[in-house]
């Protein structure tokens, strides 16, 4: 295989499948900033520069870029010029791309792009592969820390589950997919343990050594409709990988290492 077209690699997803592929094949890695690595080139899909540099000559496009925060002007227009700077290339390069499972199904902003970033995948031309994955462990992190600012107790949203998926083996998955021929879309794929998201909090709390209380609290309308329906989840299709008690005792871990604290 020739070089390897990388989006989003400086990201959490992009920095584990970029070490995978790195290790066979020559990679490119598409930044906002210069670098002083020779794998790195500037490009940004926001606004098309440097795209059809970064392209040229590549056999493969691993497209992990993505911005929540802006999610049409990167996951939409940004996905649309990179397949317009793909095609111009005269070449026919695999592209395959990292979604979210229920981007059809929950009625959420960040999830309608990605569902309109598949589909001009799919009707793009060229060869492609999809990957949808459950909410990496960062994110369910991220949702008990801030639920957890409130003062006194911790209120989560009534009947909402997650299946924390390991980074690594999504990057595994994607490094296997970048190898294989285009498969269209791949089966799902969900961590290996379905919990309620105040089964989350409690187990977070429990590792901090705070006993505060975890209260359920009822969510209207339909996007917590469709998280209490299970519309983010891959209950048939597993992975291996660490479980989110062993995500929290590495992460702890890591950060005693950091601080020098035991």
């Amino acid at each position: 295989m020739g070089t390897i077209l990388i989006t989003g690699g400086t990201g959490l997803l992009g920095r584990a499948v970029t070490r995978r592929l790195a290790a066979e094949h020559p990679v490119r890695v598409l930044s906002r900033r210069s670098a002083e690595h020779p794998e790195v080139v500037t490009g940004d899909l926001g606004t098309g520069a440097g795209l059809r540099d970064a392209v040229a000559g590549v056999t493969a496009i691993l497209h992990v870029a993505s911005d929540p925060r802006a999610p049409h002007a990167v996951d939409v227009d940004g996905t649309a010029r990179l397949l317009d700077a793909a095609r111009a290339t005269g070449r026919r390069p695999h592209l395959v791309y990292i979604s979210i499972v229920g981007v059809d199904r929950i009625p959420y902003g960040y999830y309608r792009a990605k569902l309109d970033a598949e589909r001009a995948i799919e009707r793009s031309g060229l060869p492609w592969t999809i990957l949808r994955a459950t909410q990496f462990h960062d994110f369910g992190y991220t949702a008990v820390t801030q639920l957890a600012r409130f003062p006194g107790l911790v209120p989560v949203p009534r009947g909402w589950r997650i299946q924390p998926v390991d980074v690594v083996e999504v990057a595994a998955r994607l490094a296997a997919a970048v190898d294989a021929p285009p498969a269209g879309r791949l089966p799902d794929l969900g961590g290996p343990e379905v919990m309620t998201l105040s089964a989350l909090a409690r187990a977070y709390l429990r590792e901090r050594g705070s006993r505060r209380p975890v209260v359920e609290v009822p969510v209207p309308g339909r996007l917590s409709a469709a998280f209490r329906a299970g519309a983010n989840l891959a209950p048939d299709d597993r992975a291996g990988g660490r479980t989110w008690h062993q995500y929290l005792e590495h992460r702890n871990r890591a950060t005693a290492t950091r601080t020098g604290k035991p």
